[in-house]
């Protein structure tokens, strides 16, 4: 499967592609030729983290370039009265009497912890397209589903003030 993102993710990965091969790749080499320097390797934790780090900026490079070979662009295409990409929306949550604002991204920018949620996720999934005063049924299993009503509607759009996933 694909990942569908906007041509600013697309941007941001490749900004970060850029900084992890021109600039932290050579540090790292140089932080590993030190370490290693230091002498005895098996007792050497220096080199260790040294090699580790290496190992993770090296994998997020290959994360990277995956990502950007396999992505499908979209376009962001929104109307005025319906929940679209980027835009935060107020949820009425009945089973537990509770409102809650989400803001709805791709995956790439998603942080539960932020309120981001992407549009694949069951919620996200969910809501896309509809507009204030529709009730959603939210179907997380083929067990368990739940109901949101949506309240309100900001309009949003793609950015580069949201910052992409870490690792």
């Amino acid at each position: 499967m694909y990942d569908e993102l906007t041509e600013v993710d697309i941007k941001k990965m490749r900004e970060e592609l850029e900084h992890r091969t021109r600039v932290l790749r050579p540090q790292i080499l140089e932080d590993v030729k030190t370490a290693r320097a230091f002498g005895d390797l098996s007792e050497n934790f220096e080199y260790k983290a040294a090699k580790r780090e290496k190992s993770r900026n090296e994998s997020r490079i290959r994360y990277l370039e995956r990502m950007i070979d396999t992505a499908k662009i979209i376009t962001v295409k929104t109307t005025d009265d319906t929940v679209g990409l980027f835009d935060k929306v107020e949820l009425f949550f009945e089973d537990d009497d509770e409102i809650q604002t989400i803001h709805l991204v791709t995956t790439l920018r998603q942080n539960a912890l932020k309120g981001r949620i992407s549009k694949e996720s069951p919620v996200g999934g969910a809501i896309l397209g509809h507009r204030v005063g529709d009730r959603v049924t939210v179907q997380v299993s083929e067990d368990y589903s739940y109901c949101v009503v949506i309240r309100a509607i900001t309009k949003g759009q793609d950015d580069e003030s949201l910052d992409i996933l870490g690792y």
